[in-house]
């Protein structure tokens, strides 16, 4: 059995302002006091503009991550046909479908490190995000209804994106890659560099 192939590493860039983190909390706890969930602690006018902007902090943070991983398919694709094995159809979609379905146990392992437990949905989202979006609209450029529910859109472009062209499906026994926060790959970079 030939070896896998091994893809270009895929390297996530911070995507989170300071005060991301506290609205993500704000946002949750808006969402259990409009469900009934918490008592009261403020107007149902506050707690609305509370959720919508812990979904668009989310919403961002997602939009992001879309731009690494678009970045990321394109140059595996690239790598492919430099290499001039692309006689059967790999396209973006084939290294999206891997990612989301089948990505290899190592990324497995490291997604679960950062405590990523749902990678399907977040890397759903995320490519589902680019697809509708160049650029990130500013929140008042979006209608609250598609803010509040941006995962229930971002999963149907996903789905929408991955059906318009035939691309062959991938395996993860036939290609590795690593996944690296991009703090962490510079200072592999850098120790590399330094050693030669």
């Amino acid at each position: 059995m030939p070896p896998a192939c091994t893809l270009p590493p895929l390297i996530l860039h911070p995507f989170s302002n300071a005060a991301g983190p506290s609205k993500l909390v704000d946002a949750s706890r808006a969402s259990l006091v409009l469900q009934g969930l918490l008592p009261t602690e403020g107007s149902v006018v506050e707690m609305e503009q509370r959720l919508l902007e812990g979904r668009y902090c989310e919403l961002t943070m997602l939009f992001y991550l879309g731009k690494d991983l678009v970045r990321w398919t394109s140059q595996c694709v690239e790598m492919v046909n430099r290499n001039g094995e692309n006689e059967s159809g790999i396209r973006p979609e084939s290294f999206a479908t891997l990612l989301v379905e089948d990505p290899p146990p190592k990324v497995l392992d490291k997604l679960r490190i950062w405590g990523v437990h749902e990678h399907k949905s977040i890397f759903t989202r995320a490519f589902g995000l680019h697809a509708l979006f160049e650029v990130l609209p500013d929140c008042e450029c979006l209608t609250p209804e598609f803010v509040r529910h941006y995962h229930r859109f971002a999963d149907q472009m996903f789905a929408c994106q991955q059906q318009l062209f035939q691309f062959q499906r991938l395996r993860s026994a036939d290609f590795e890659f690593q996944l690296f926060a991009s703090g962490e790959y510079t200072k592999m970079l850098e120790a590399e560099w330094g050693t030669l």
